[in-house]
């Protein structure tokens, strides 16, 4: 007969046991999510389909299902997934450089980086706009969700530059942070689609350009 001192052991090893179910099952969506982002980064976002992932993973349709519910629910996974990498990669380690010009030169080289070991792989940016820019819902929000947040990021540093009279405060933030994008766009363009070697090295001359053609009048 147990007493008041006797120890209850039943309550926590169900829990323990349903601790590790949570983890295994962590784990396995984590694993599959890793799979999807590689099947995308090659046959983009819309050709992600819970039958091609099972294939890849070896597991059945139904595991699949039932850790994402749907096709679209797995793309949104998959596009979180990839921005999550995209801010430990080219976010994060700029916020090391000091602000100001600095900061955003690092942004810069980071996601030049970045592209450029995504040359034969595909940028999930890029190709997901292409598939879906005229398709409204829930896929293309999450997608522009990120963008938009990621360009945000790119405009504050640009800001902060300015505040610090590094940049003319005059200028429109918008309008630089949309030529540095757009170098980044043509890099892709021209080394995956055209394969220019020269493609890296004429992006960073245009960053240079940029900077030097918004510099402030006292940072001359």
């Amino acid at each position: 007969m147990a007493t008041a001192s006797t120890p209850v052991s039943v309550v926590p090893l169900r829990v323990e046991g349903a601790g590790r179910v949570l983890h295994k099952g962590r784990q396995t969506k984590a694993a599959i999510v890793e799979a999807a982002l590689g099947l995308a980064s090659q046959i983009g976002l819309e050709g992600l389909s819970i039958g091609a992932l099972a294939e890849v993973t070896g597991m059945s349709k139904s595991g699949v299902f039932a850790h994402f519910g749907s096709r679209e629910e797995l793309q949104i996974s998959v596009i979180r997934e990839y921005h999550d990498r995209f801010e430990h990669e080219v976010f994060y380690p700029a916020l090391q450089q000091e602000r100001g010009l600095p900061r955003l030169k690092a942004l810069f080289d980071n996601w030049m980086l970045r592209t450029s070991t995504e040359i034969d792989s595909g940028c999930i940016y890029i190709s997901g706009a292409v598939e879906f820019d005229d398709r409204p819902g829930p896929v293309r929000d999450a997608l522009a969700s990120t963008v938009n947040t990621w360009q945000d990021a790119l405009r504050r540093a640009i800001e902060i530059a300015q505040s610090l009279q590094q940049l003319d405060p005059q200028a429109d933030a918008r309008q630089i942070a949309f030529e540095i994008h757009g170098l980044i766009l043509a890099l892709h363009y021209e080394a995956r689609f055209l394969r220019n070697p020269g493609a890296a090295e004429r992006a960073r001359k245009g960053f240079a350009q940029i900077c030097a053609r918004y510099m402030a009048t006292a940072a001359r």
